[in-house]
């Protein structure tokens, strides 16, 4: 194992590369990402040795002795067992194969999939040259050399694939046309605020329920949440009768 980097010391205390990852977790992602430079590590590392200096003068102080700093950490401490209690009573919580196939038969509503359209697209300006385009597939040209040649979407790098799509995912009139074509059908140009599309449809999958592969983690999560609520539920209504709970609504 590498040794870990130790970027300061303060008063004896090392400030260590684990540290300056650990502050960073706590960051939004989007926030955090800002300081994924030498310059913001250092900007961390700072905020980090000013905190460790107001610790040291507060215990010097001896803030941590004083009635108010007491009730907090109690408060806080209370909290944190509440969080272990609960993750201790329902830790141990698993689904077995039979309970997560008979959950998925017996609620096979809940694990409806819409209508899907995989398509490919190519995209121009004017409908002229969509035009000259489909006549140069009609002569021999392919979709997607089509695609990688005159289309001014980024998917042209995938020969036009826009992958799979459900019912209000796209455009109206992109939407419309895809999902009234036919499986390997061509379209004529079909407008849209973006120019003029020549759309194919590579594959359609009908409104149906998922098989049970494609949901089973899914289903798995729900079977455990449902024992972990009826766990909770039963062992709080049994510390109702055992502890003195007086409720005034």
């Amino acid at each position: 194992m590498s040794e870990t980097k130790v970027f300061a010391v303060v008063n004896g205390k090392e400030i260590t590369q684990q540290d300056v990852f650990a502050f960073l977790n706590e960051l939004d992602p989007q926030i955090a990402m800002q300081f994924q430079s030498p310059e913001g590590i250092k900007k961390i590392v700072e905020e980090l040795v000013n905190q460790e200096l107001l610790y040291i003068d507060a215990v010097e102080k001896g803030f941590d002795k004083e009635e108010t700093f007491k009730t907090e950490m109690k408060k806080i401490e209370a909290n944190v067992l509440k969080h272990y209690a609960v993750n201790k009573l329902l830790s141990d919580i698993s689904a077995t194969e039979g309970e997560v196939i008979n959950y998925y038969n017996e609620h096979k509503e809940y694990f409806k999939s819409p209508e899907a359209v995989r398509a490919s697209h190519i995209l121009v300006k004017e409908e002229g040259e969509a035009k000259k385009i489909l006549n140069e597939m009609d002569e021999g040209l392919s979709f997607e050399e089509a695609a990688s040649k005159y289309s001014i979407c980024p998917s042209k790098a995938k020969g036009g694939d826009l992958g799979e799509f459900t019912r209000g995912k796209m455009v109206p009139e992109f939407e419309e046309a895809a999902f009234n074509m036919n499986e390997g059908e061509i379209s004529d140009p079909v407008k849209t605020q973006f120019g003029y599309h020549i759309i194919r449809v590579d594959s359609k999958k009908a409104e149906g329920i998922s098989k049970f592969d494609e949901v089973k983690s899914q289903v798995t999560e729900q079977v455990v949440a449902l024992k972990q609520q009826e766990r909770y539920l039963d062992t709080t209504a049994k510390l109702k009768n055992k502890y003195d709970v007086k409720i005034n609504l």
